[in-house]
């Protein structure tokens, strides 16, 4: 059991007998009142998403999930499938548990698939991803002082916001957490 305080932003949790994984966290203290926590969370077994509020001094059950390490091998449109690279089974996750991450998947990419119970139910991305940029619009010389910047398609669907010097065909570094751009290679 932890304590609520102890809630931070991927920790996973049971509360009345559901698994959740924590989005984001707050900590709100009234003057005179107790402090309550704020969760964003996510059921990890339905994929919805919703608010809790906890009373300070709160205690909920943490998990430990266990890590196997996968190679991504293919969408199929409803299902995503990986391969174990120790006892070379394939599991196959819902497209829906990864929602628009899949957009950073491409074939061969590295990725942790979290168990519970025996039952594959989340996953951990690499940090950065690196993505062959497949349609670009052409740098227009003009203004340069206000940082200029331009939406491209990569090679599994993403769009990135990236400064005007990228190019088509040009392989960029993408941040997984939050989409964002952060080098050329």
């Amino acid at each position: 059991m932890i304590d609520v305080n102890q809630l931070r932003r991927g920790t996973t949790y049971v509360d009345d007998g559901d698994l959740y994984k924590v989005l984001s966290y707050s900590h709100n203290k009234t003057a005179r009142g107790a402090g309550t926590v704020r969760v964003s969370i996510r059921n990890l077994r339905t994929g919805s998403t919703i608010e809790k509020t906890y009373n300070t001094g709160s205690r909920v059950q943490d998990v430990r999930l266990e890590a196997v390490h996968v190679e991504y091998l293919y969408d199929d449109g409803e299902f995503l499938t990986f391969m174990d690279n120790e006892t070379f089974e394939q599991p196959q996750l819902s497209r829906g548990l990864f929602g628009d991450d899949a957009l950073y998947l491409k074939e061969g990419v590295s990725v942790k698939l979290l168990r519970y119970e025996n039952e594959l139910i989340d996953y951990e991305l690499p940090m950065t991803m690196d993505l062959l940029v497949v349609e670009a619009e052409n740098a227009v010389a003009g203004d340069r002082a206000n940082n200029p910047t331009k939406k491209v398609t990569t090679e599994t669907g993403l769009e990135v916001t990236v400064p005007m010097f990228v190019n088509e065909g040009d392989t960029i570094r993408v941040k997984t957490e939050d989409g964002t751009y952060q080098t050329r290679i």
